[in-house]
């Protein structure tokens, strides 16, 4: 069965040296941990370590996720990092702390089950920016916390905004600019205080320190940076974190010296990917058969870590990489039985780690 391995030691360091440049910074955040897929194993070792405790909170997208934390650490501060379904208010009140919001229908919903539950539930109100996910309009803004500020069972903790995510719009100054304009105005016209702006995700991390991030942007959801040690801003590597903390393992199942091209008529009745068609300059090459496919994973999400690896094509269930052609006096350099190592993206290791067909190595 294919692996994936997770070095935790490497995760951890990259939190830890998360923390001490967000610290120094003044900046609070959440290690949003949904890539993570709720794995007890791994939750286990990250949510007793003592950075933790030095956290905002800790998020997930899922509520089984963030029922998992609870039941590991219930000292542990969540956040539900999306805004709730109708359906899922009870569950949100009891395993989330937190949750992020722009509907007032779900927010009332929030304040009754809260009140019966005799908790009080905070949330934090997300503004539209341009992303056109969610978020409230600018222009509705105050209107909606005076109509929230008056629920018994909410706490406002703040406001956020989500860049970065569909359409990949940059958190510029400017657009973080606006949410503290919005910070201000709603203290001054209600003579309260918002304890956070959270400036959105790890894309908006490269800004902290800098000029280009308003000095009361005082919170962040940082997933991906803190795993996979890269930043969307630029999918480059973030100072000198880890970058290798998951490796992707995945068996030579069959290895043959085939055809580079397929022989037969061609038909649209395919159901896997190939890579685009390209002229080779070679006739035949050894070919393996990986034993993953659609199903695990999308190989476009996987870099081959031998470099004269190319992807052939792939299936619900298998893959075919192409090992390079055949040379004279060289033997293959796999065989059947082998391992092919590859460095997953964040979303590959998402859908690794969500599926239980692909074992997982906690290292």
């Amino acid at each position: 069965m294919a692996e994936l391995v997770i070095k935790s030691d490497k995760i951890i360091k990259n939190v830890e040296k998360l923390n001490s440049l967000l610290f120094k910074h003044q900046v609070q955040w959440s290690l949003i941990v949904k890539v993570l897929s709720g794995h007890k194993d791994f939750l286990k070792k990250l949510l007793f370590h003592p950075v933790v405790n030095q956290l905002h909170s800790v998020g997930d997208s899922r509520i089984s996720g963030l029922k998992i934390i609870k039941e590991i650490n219930p000292d542990i501060i969540t956040m539900y990092v999306k805004p709730p379904a109708m359906d899922n208010i009870k569950s949100i009140i009891s395993y989330a702390d937190i949750s992020l919001n722009s509907s007032f229908r779900t927010i009332e919903a929030l304040n009754v089950e809260a009140g019966r539950q005799s908790k009080c539930h905070r949330i934090i109100i997300m503004i539209e920016l341009g992303e056109l996910r969610e978020g409230i309009l600018r222009e509705k803004v105050v209107d909606f916390y005076k109509k929230v500020f008056e629920l018994e069972s909410i706490d406002i903790e703040g406001i956020g905004t989500n860049l970065g995510c569909m359409y990949g719009i940059q958190p510029t100054y400017d657009k973080l600019l606006q949410m503290s304009l919005y910070k201000q105005l709603i203290e001054a016209k209600f003579n309260t205080t918002l304890p956070i702006i959270s400036g959105g995700s790890s894309i908006t991390l490269p800004l902290v320190g800098k000029s280009s991030m308003p000095k009361n942007i005082n919170h962040l959801r940082i997933g991906e940076t803190a795993f996979l040690g890269t930043s969307p801003f630029d999918n480059n590597r973030f100072k000198d974190l880890s970058t290798d903390a998951f490796e992707y393992l995945g068996n030579i199942i069959e290895l043959e010296l085939k055809e580079t091209f397929p022989d037969g008529i061609l038909t649209e009745g395919n159901i896997g990917h190939i890579a685009e068609t390209e002229q080779l300059d070679y006739e035949q090459s050894y070919r393996a058969i990986l034993d993953f496919g659609i199903l695990d994973v999308d190989v476009e999400e996987l870099k081959p870590k031998d470099k004269e690896i190319r992807f052939a094509g792939t299936t619900s269930d298998m893959s075919v990489y192409d090992l390079g052609p055949v040379q004279k006096d060289r033997k293959c350099r796999y065989k059947v039985g082998d391992k092919v190592k590859f460095t997953p993206s964040y979303m590959a290791v998402a859908r690794l780690m969500n599926s239980k067909f692909i074992d997982k190595q906690i290292l």
